[in-house]
């Protein structure tokens, strides 16, 4: 079975988010496919089978299938352009989060996805003592969003993980204003076998509808600030959040699950 590894929004290898590939005939046992996300290790491995004229698309982590991953459908959109159907202009994906598109521009790839409808929670002492700064707000929806009050909170900030596990919420994000780009943010996903996500698609479907209403602005472009780096393009569509980024193919290599 072939492998890809791909760094999503990154313009060149060792940057953005590394992403397992794996196109097939048809699908594998669903405890199959998680082993082989926990061999991976990777933040997210992605599996996809063609559908008629779209592409069904799951996405494993070591911890667990998840609903929603932005980094690795853009991956996933780069192999099937690269290496499966290369005339294609895009693709079409059926998955738990709904239907979602990826359109390719130039070197481009432009993901069409849902927007999370945050609510504003109050902020807690655990907060402050799981993240080490204390934030200025906290919105929720299927992951808890914490604005810090500037860029250097956020890309100094060490959080403590068992701390981080025990809020609510699946994933957590700090972000502040940006003083090159329009907001910054670190994503933390202690509860999916994920300390740190190096560029979170999901996590953007939060934070786009959250700063374009803080900024008065539809577009953003938005920078995850972990140690690897990703830049994001960024729309705020209402009910939809469009992401465009780059990619880079890291590896090629042959799978034997052996079941």
């Amino acid at each position: 079975m072939k492998y890809y590894v791909v760094d999503a929004f990154a313009e060149k290898v060792f940057e953005g988010n590394p992403a397992g590939i794996c196109v097939l005939d048809r699908w594998l046992p669903d405890g199959l496919m998680q082993k082989i996300a926990m061999e991976n290790n990777l933040s997210e491995t992605a599996f996809t089978v063609k559908e008629g004229e779209s592409f069904r698309l799951r996405w494993f982590t070591p911890g667990g299938e998840i609903d929603l991953c932005g980094h690795a459908t853009l991956a996933t959109a780069y192999v099937l352009s690269r290496f499966i159907e290369p005339d294609a202009g895009g693709f079409l994906f059926e998955t738990l989060s709904g239907r979602l598109t990826v359109t390719r521009r130039g070197d481009l790839y432009e993901l069409d996805l849902p927007a999370y409808d945050l609510s504003p929670v109050p902020v807690t002492d655990e907060m402050e003592e799981a993240i080490g700064f204390r934030p200025t707000e906290a919105w929720m929806a299927r992951d808890l969003v914490c604005v810090l009050e500037d860029e250097s909170q956020v890309r100094a900030a060490k959080p403590d993980l068992v701390k981080v596990t025990a809020l609510d919420g699946l994933l957590l994000h700090l972000i502040a204003r940006g003083n090159e780009y329009d907001c910054v943010t670190r994503s933390f996903a202690p509860k999916l076998g994920v300390p740190e996500d190096p560029v979170c698609g999901s996590g953007h479907c939060h934070v786009v509808p959250l700063w374009s209403r803080k900024l008065k602005k539809n577009e953003l472009v938005a920078r995850q600030a972990s140690s690897r780096g990703g830049t994001l393009f960024c729309r705020n569509c209402g009910e939809r959040v469009k992401l465009a980024g780059k990619a880079a193919l890291y590896s090629i290599a042959d799978i034997f699950p052996g079941e």
